[in-house]
């Protein structure tokens, strides 16, 4: 049985965590960025963690 491929946007979207858990980039950060406020882009800044009630679909998607 061949190899099962991980999905290429996934593994360009996500990271993971040393205990298991699964960071991601917040959106709405890549354009139209002048009406937004300065306190808004930064906190967009730092990753996050994935939702609990979507990290099952992201682990499925990485094949974790």
């Amino acid at each position: 049985m061949p190899k099962v491929k991980t999905k290429s946007g996934a593994k360009k979207r996500f990271k993971l965590t040393g205990t298991g858990k699964i960071k991601r980039k917040h959106a709405f950060k890549s354009h139209i960025l002048t009406k937004k406020s300065t306190k808004r882009k930064k906190n967009l800044t730092h990753m996050t963690l994935v939702h609990k009630s979507d990290e099952s679909r992201v682990k499925h998607m990485l094949h974790i």
